[in-house]
């Protein structure tokens, strides 16, 4: 289940992603999207639409945390609900 270069990954329960310009994943678990939806349990589908609508958002906590953590460009990465809210 994809949309938009967001995928849905059932094993990990989480939504990821590549964020431009990085070569690693940016995964974001189902958990952030309880807090993010205010939903608690949110269908895969409801989170690839709400990151869909919100990409500019989840890209801009992607970059932040990899510069703030100075990953490099390979690392894999986690965001938060926090990390994501901060940018919406």
């Amino acid at each position: 289940m994809s949309a938009e270069g967001l995928s849905w990954r059932a094993e990990i329960d989480a939504l990821v992603f590549r964020p431009t310009g990085h070569g690693g994943w940016c995964a974001v678990h189902r958990l952030a999207f309880r807090a993010l939806l205010d939903n608690r349990n949110p269908a895969p589908e409801d989170c690839l639409a709400y990151a869909g609508a919100n990409r500019r958002a989840f890209e801009a906590a992607a970059a932040d945390k990899i510069a703030r953590r100075g990953y490099d460009a390979a690392a894999s990465l986690h965001l938060t609900s926090r990390d994501v809210a901060r940018f919406l």
